[in-house]
């Protein structure tokens, strides 16, 4: 109710300020960037509250109607134009190296601040104005691709963004059978890992006993879930997604249950991108399974492997020997899994690359390639179990050759492990991980020798 009134009172504010609002331009004509410059910067020179809600709410507004050109133009001006007031900024380093002192330190630090920050500041005090600020960021996300003079405006946006969706803005709710159908709606369009085709199917998800979702909220965006998991309650760790994801499946015994299994995360806002939630939510929800089910002993995920098809196929240090090379052709066939024989020669020499290319393999950078393991590991994860036909399903098979990976939450090492990784680059991983890669030494042993 207070974020409802709240929200009534910007809007009444911003129409009664249209009311004194001298739109710039003409209204009827096809808005442009340079129309949308001059809003804008009527907007830093203004005071009143009242006719400054209402023209961040015209420049919001105008913004949508912009063709992509004219969105670039716009972004590149804010970019070029934008930055520090140049004569403020030099006066305050002649300052600073005159006799620094922490008042002179204070003037230097506010008068490097780019104009655009105090631009982006007073857009988002438009009702709505969060919401539109964070699609604007996709558009500026996509438009980076081909130009790059843009990076010091999305520094700005980000750095912004980061500060109103800091953790402590963000709520937790569970998403069940009685969540309104406007957000249940938005669960199915989002998921990102494994497609939910209906809503018998996301019923299957989120109404049994044995399941559960949980997603983050921000109060500006009241019915947007900013990132959800989906998780299956289990006996046992499972090494394979067709079974929890099975129309017929039968539910477990919530008493029975002793493993909870992560096993799809989504993130749902394009313009967030970069602005990290996932590492809270996993340790929020944990904490909130071990209060509801106590006797739960394992936190996992199943996760997929979506870098590692791409790896085997163009990598030049892929471990393979001239005689098995020809063997990975197989993995493009349909259905190649269904023979036997073929499976098994497949896993003998597709196995142990995995377990390379999560211990071993890196980027020119020295990174994992794997951006899900860079999530799970650098949260204090530990890969735990490598699973051989994880996810048969085409999407699996084509970007991971059916592969899928459990990553163990231990709750006693997860800062060791993110120490490990974060300092060092050390992966945290089981024995039987290991063991993997050393049947991937010997194999490499054996090249050499024949």
């Amino acid at each position: 109710m207070n974020n409802a009134f709240f929200s009534d009172l910007l809007t009444s504010i911003s129409e009664r300020g249209r009311t004194l609002l001298r739109r710039v331009g003409p209204s009827d004509d096809k808005p442009d960037a340079a129309d949308l410059i001059e809003l804008c910067e009527a907007l830093l020179s203004g005071r009143g509250e009242a006719s400054g809600t209402a023209m961040a709410r015209e420049v919001l507004d105008r913004y949508r109607h912009l063709d992509e050109p004219e969105r670039l133009s716009f972004f590149q001006t804010l970019a070029s134009s934008y930055g520090p007031e140049r004569e403020k900024l030099a006066k305050a380093i002649k300052a600073w190296r005159a006799q620094p002192n922490q008042a002179d330190a204070s003037d230097l630090h506010f008068a490097s601040e780019p104009r655009r920050q105090e631009l982006i500041r007073r857009l988002n005090r438009a009702p709505g104005g969060t919401s539109d600020l964070v699609a604007m960021r996709a558009d500026l996300l996509d438009l980076m691709n081909d130009h790059k003079s843009l990076a010091a405006l999305d520094r700005d946006v980000a750095h912004l963004l980061l500060s109103w969706f800091n953790r402590g803005f963000l709520v937790l709710r569970r998403i069940d059978w009685s969540t309104p159908a406007n957000i249940l709606e938005k669960i199915i369009r989002y998921e990102a890992v494994h497609e939910i085709r209906d809503w018998d199917d996301l019923r299957r998800r989120i109404d049994p006993v044995d399941r559960r979702c949980y997603a983050f909220f921000h109060p500006a965006l009241v019915d947007e879930p900013l990132i959800f998991v989906e998780v299956a309650l289990t006996e046992t760790i499972p090494g394979a997604i067709a079974p929890l994801l099975a129309e017929d499946r039968k539910p477990v015994e919530i008493e029975r249950a002793r493993t909870a299994v992560f096993y799809s995360i989504s993130n749902t806002q394009r313009g967030l991108g970069g602005i990290s939630f996932g590492n809270f939510l996993i340790k929020q929800v944990v904490e909130e399974l071990r209060r509801e089910l106590p006797r739960l002993e394992d936190f996992v995920t199943l996760s997929p492997v979506p870098g590692f098809m791409s790896w085997l196929k163009t990598a030049s240090d892929v471990p393979l020997s001239d005689e098995d090379r020809p063997w990975l052709a197989h993995l493009d066939t349909p259905d190649w899994w269904t023979n036997p024989e073929q499976e098994s020669q497949l896993r003998s020499i597709v196995e142990p690359l995995a377990a390379y290319y999560f211990l071993k393999a890196r980027t020119p950078k020295g990174r994992l390639i794997d951006s899900v393991a860079r999530f799970h590991l650098g949260n204090g994860a530990r890969l735990e179990r490598i699973n051989w036909l994880g996810d048969t399903s085409p999407k699996g098979l084509r970007e991971s050759a059916g592969i899928m990976v459990n990553y163990l939450y231990r709750l006693d090492d997860i800062e060791k492990n993110h120490e490990a990784y974060a300092n060092d680059g050390t992966v945290a991983a089981s024995s039987a991980v290991k063991k993997l890669l050393k049947g991937e030494g010997r194999r490499l042993l054996d090249m050499r020798l024949s």
